[in-house]
């Protein structure tokens, strides 16, 4: 049984207990089991499930399939032992989460580019409708994952809701809910305790977060770097590296998700949450891309990659968002070898920093060279980027640009342009439904023609009574 403390005793909602165990102490509201004497008593870990004798990766390690790990091999078209064998290897993630409505999704070598999209909530717009429509749109729109990052409002609440209204697995940055729950019981974020940190890991995976992007590569070592090299043109943009450093600057101490990162991985262990290690140190323009800091940052997560998954916890790297294109290879190159082939996120990456309303633009050109290098998994940028909140239209114009820069990576990487071939012979052809049938975005692609005049004929407006086509099939068929 966990010990009772007096409100009094440690800061915290008003009128609630806390509780302490062997750990120290934490803030979070547990649910008592009994009441007695003006005490309540509940069974330490109020969060937990049962430790499971094996997680999905040692299943997989041990030649044994799980019905996620056969549901994804379908989805890819490859053998269960093939996903299994990239799981054992480390190559391959599978991200599911608790949710019995959850859609799993396999990221890693050999597969088709998966794609996030990032919805959430901040101070200034919290509307709750609003981020359960941009989650269904990111869903109809063709998203793979979805990372839910609110920071204002209920955010158990805006969090239980969005994972109701869809199957995507759905991530998300512990960090956020910590600040903000500590900035609002203690009136600074920087307060926050280990306490409160790990019990909100604990309670967003509980709800059935699939992965959950943990700052852990941001301790002492990497601040250290950060200071003494040359100032940054773009700055630090990493909300979670900002929030971090800034608490171990006021606390005088190591960050927590280093230093206790075996507790971190037996909750992760606990509830198949798959590690995504965070990019804090990620470049915010294109003058800081690939410097002592980012690389400090991967050189200390593709080790704690290689921990979490010795204790049987599933692992991949997140890497930096504004990146030169001649740089984009090496980035690449450095994060697969390092860390010895574990599936590769990328935030972006936006290759310039002058197009600001266009940023989904300049992220899907970059996005599409880091697919074509070898990227696993990348995260969609908007319209919106660097100007505000987006809106339910640019996550869906977000969502489409990233999904065309994995295909055009992918056929690159994987050399699949099957799709490609069956659009040019449909164009040949003049076959519309077929041109429908085949575009990423088909109704899109059949409302561009309906608006236009010569829509009820074989050719279109473009080129109208002069089509190219038929004038090359009626001279071709001439000649034969």
């Amino acid at each position: 049984m966990s010990r009772i403390r007096k409100p009094e005793d440690l800061p915290g909602r008003v009128g609630m207990p806390l509780f302490e165990d062997a750990r120290g102490p934490g803030l979070g509201l547990l649910p008592p089991c009994f009441t007695a004497g003006g005490f309540c008593f509940f069974r330490e870990g109020a969060y937990r499930k049962e430790q499971k004798m094996d997680t999905p990766l040692e299943k997989a390690r041990a030649g044994e399939s799980t019905a996620a790990m056969e549901r994804v091999a379908a989805a890819e078209g490859v053998e269960t032992e093939t996903i299994m064998r990239g799981m054992a290897s480390g190559e391959i993630v599978v991200v599911a989460g608790s949710r019995a409505s959850v859609k799993p999704v396999a990221i890693g070598k050999g597969l088709r580019t998966k794609v996030n999209a990032s919805i959430g909530t901040s101070s200034d717009i919290a509307e709750l409708d609003m981020e359960i429509r941009k989650a269904r749109v990111a869903e109809e729109s063709g998203a793979d994952t979805l990372m839910e990052l609110s920071t204002a409002g209920d955010l158990d609440d805006i969090r239980r809701r969005i994972l109701g209204a869809v199957t995507l697995p759905a991530g998300s940055v512990p960090l956020y809910q910590a600040s903000m729950e500590s900035a609002e019981r203690l009136g600074t974020a920087t307060g926050m305790t280990d306490g409160l940190l790990f019990e909100v890991v604990e309670r967003q995976a509980a709800d059935g977060i699939g992965f959950m992007a943990i700052h852990c590569g941001v301790n002492q070592r990497t601040v250290e770097v950060l200071k003494r090299q040359d100032r940054r043109n773009g700055g630090l943009v990493s909300r979670g590296g900002a929030f971090m450093v800034a608490w171990m600057e006021k606390q005088q101490r190591e960050n927590p998700l280093y230093e206790r990162f075996d507790r971190l991985l037996e909750v992760l262990r606990r509830y198949d949450v798959v590690l995504s290690l965070g990019n804090g140190m990620r470049a915010g323009a294109i003058a800081d891309a690939t410097d002592k800091a980012q690389i400090q940052e991967l050189l200390i997560n593709t080790e704690l990659a290689d921990r979490a998954r010795e204790a049987g916890v599933q692992a991949m790297l997140e890497g930096p968002g504004h990146i030169p294109i001649d740089e984009i290879e090496a980035n690449v190159i450095l994060q697969k070898r390092l860390s010895g082939g574990k599936p590769f996120y990328m935030l972006g990456p936006i290759t310039t920093d002058i197009a600001p309303g266009y940023d989904h633009i300049t992220a899907a050109i970059g996005s599409a060279w880091a697919v074509a290098y070898g990227t696993d998994f990348i995260c969609y940028v908007t319209p919106a980027e660097h100007l505000g909140l987006p809106y339910a239209e640019d996550v869906r114009q977000g969502v489409m640009a990233a999904r065309i820069a994995a295909h055009i990576g992918d056929t690159v990487k994987l050399g699949r342009r099957g799709r490609d071939l069956r659009m040019g012979d449909a164009r040949r052809r003049l076959d519309w439904d077929e041109q429908y049938r085949l575009a990423i975005d088909p109704e899109r692609a059949r409302a561009v023609r309906d608006d236009r005049p010569g829509s009820d004929g074989d050719g279109c407006s473009m080129c109208g009574d002069q089509c190219a086509i038929e004038v090359a099939e009626a001279c071709m068929s001439q000649t034969d």
